[in-house]
């Protein structure tokens, strides 16, 4: 009788390591994921308007969580309806002297201007949006060419977004002909 009981005694604590055992697999599952979701990094930049009278309002939000950093612009002019505008990322993380102390497109590869992704161009040619009939425009796009907090030549924090009045010609340089700086928002890293 007494090894029927030991023997059941084992079973049950054999049964509780194998629970235990499966229990902390899950916990590690679950951890492992949510470090993962934890790994995301993000940047933001309020767009406003470089003069008071500028009506221009807008987000632009980076997010990355692994080798891809993620842009979403969403903006608003609602002077401009139906009108397309350029974006682009500037050197400089500044948005006084009416957009101008942004300084030239951000360039650390030493580029001639162009379309994105297409032959020679900047890191900071981000293209044109166009805006519906109450001036609202939408851009996304991804690239393994951008970091958010990575070396100088990758990282886009403490750059400025530019918003111009015309649209990027993609040939001109060394801005695309675009025109006047009529928004501005400066990137800077944010927790979502």
């Amino acid at each position: 009788m007494t090894g029927i009981l030991k023997l059941s005694t084992m079973k049950r604590q054999i049964i509780n390591l194998a629970i235990a055992a499966i229990t902390m697999s899950c916990f590690t599952l679950v951890a492992c994921n949510n470090s993962k979701r934890d790994q995301s990094i993000f940047a933001a930049a309020t767009l406003t308007g470089t003069k008071p009278d500028t009506a221009v309002s807008g987000m632009a939000q980076f997010s990355s969580n692994g080798s891809t950093v993620k842009l979403t612009v969403q903006l608003t002019i609602p002077s401009m309806p139906n009108k397309a505008v350029a974006v682009h990322i500037h050197q400089n993380g500044n948005c006084g002297e009416i957009g101008q102390a942004a300084g030239g497109h951000w360039n650390p590869t030493n580029q001639m201007h162009g379309k994105w992704g297409s032959g020679n161009y900047h890191l900071g040619d981000i293209g044109n949006i166009t805006l519906d009939a109450k001036g609202n425009g939408h851009l996304e796009m991804e690239t393994d060419k951008w970091t958010i907090g990575g070396d100088a030549q990758t990282n886009v924090l403490n750059h400025s977004i530019i918003v111009h009045n015309g649209t990027d010609d993609f040939v001109s340089q060394s801005s695309g002909n675009a025109g006047d700086r009529i928004g501005c928002g400066i990137i800077r890293r944010t927790t979502q």
